[in-house]
């Protein structure tokens, strides 16, 4: 079996081995972290940056986690909702007055967190240049009119998520998302996860394999790019993507930090003595927003404030497999990110879920 390397705790040792086996089968390199009621439990890694193996996957690699961003950008807006200085049921337009346009008045900042704003795409066909210029992008965004009464249906805002909030963020605090997130999250708990990445940081970023059978080519839209466009492989392996804020997409981190910071959720709000909210202020992440068929997805799905609700977890998972997932009830935070990638329409990818299910056999 692929040896990983880090630490665990001695009950958590099913992590481990879950890894090993992923590393052996299906993955080229990858890291898992447990982080249990605010504190480290599992800190591992393994395997290689490189497809023909001959760069080890280091203690600091990073990784593009894409969607597995969502959550720690909806994190942000659950900080300032906390400090009084963001509410969560007050239309967008009074912190962005431009937002109001065509028809948007009643839209309310919970409705963008909970994918059920109505503004899941633009028209016409998306390229990944298009999100590099974040005033364009929130421009055409405020003008846009919605597709469906706000609050009475989702559909997963699989790009505009982040931008929505981000500029929401933006207007509330003068900060960019990435910069909030620097300052206030990851920054007070010393974990290694950004949006947008600094060139100083580019050394450590393992780049982004396609699936078995696709090249660099492969989009997130799967099917439906030639209508619609999407973000190919290549595009997130490049400097324009690392440097460009895009808080639906680019967070790059490892499980590590990814499972520090959310692990505030799972905690009260607080990881490792350092408080970033209130235990209330916590729980819009799991109270449910809406639950019924995602008319994107075209699947069932439960919405609360920025994440995935599943039971008794709350979390999200990034295209091509990463995850990150909370249990409140627990304190537990598991989170996995990996640089090769699986589509989950030619094979079933239960990666993250084995990890997930690991920790859960440490609970005992």
């Amino acid at each position: 079996m692929t040896e990983v390397q880090g630490t665990y705790t001695k009950e958590f040792s099913a992590v481990a081995r879950a890894l090993s086996e992923l590393l052996d089968t299906q993955d080229i390199g990858a890291s898992a972290a447990v982080f249990l009621n605010g504190e480290p439990v599992v800190d591992i890694w393994g395997g290689h940056v490189d497809a023909e193996r001959t760069v080890a996957w280091e203690r600091d690699t990073i990784v593009n986690v894409m969607s597995s961003t969502k959550p720690t950008t909806a994190l942000c807006a659950l900080i300032l909702a906390d400090r009084g200085e963001l509410d969560l049921s007050a239309p967008v337009s009074t912190y962005w007055p431009e937002f109001a346009a065509a028809g948007k008045e009643n839209v309310l900042v919970r409705h963008l967190l909970s994918h059920t704003a109505g503004l899941p795409d633009w028209p016409g066909k998306l390229v990944a240049e298009d999100l590099y210029d974040w005033t364009a992008v929130t421009d055409q965004l405020a003008a846009l009119p919605t597709q469906w009464e706000p609050g009475t249906a989702a559909g997963y805002h699989s790009i505009t998520f982040g931008f929505l909030v981000g500029e929401v963020v933006r207007r509330v605090t003068g900060r960019s998302i990435g910069r909030f997130l620097a300052e206030e999250a990851a920054g007070p708990l010393g974990a290694d996860f950004h949006i947008g990445l600094g060139a100083q940081d580019d050394a450590r970023v393992a780049r982004l394999y396609p699936p078995p059978s696709q090249t660099d080519d492969f989009a997130s839209s799967g099917p439906d790019y030639d209508a619609t466009g999407g973000i190919r492989v290549k595009d997130a392996n490049t400097e324009a993507w690392r440097r460009a804020e895009i808080p639906a997409a680019n967070g790059f981190g490892n499980a590590r930090g990814i499972a520090c910071i959310q692990s505030a959720l799972s905690n009260g709000g607080v990881v490792g003595g350092v408080r970033l909210l209130s235990e209330e202020g916590c729980e819009p992440a799991w109270h449910v927003e809406y639950s019924g068929e995602d008319r994107v997805l075209g699947q069932p799905a439960s919405y609360g404030a920025g994440f995935g609700v599943f039971g008794n977890t709350f979390g999200w998972g990034g295209w091509g497999g990463s995850l990150v997932m909370n249990d409140h009830v627990s304190g537990m935070t598991v989170a996995y990110a990996m640089n090769q990638m699986l589509d989950p329409r030619a094979q079933q990818d239960h990666r993250g879920l084995a990890i997930v299910a690991a920790a859960y056999e440490g609970l005992g």
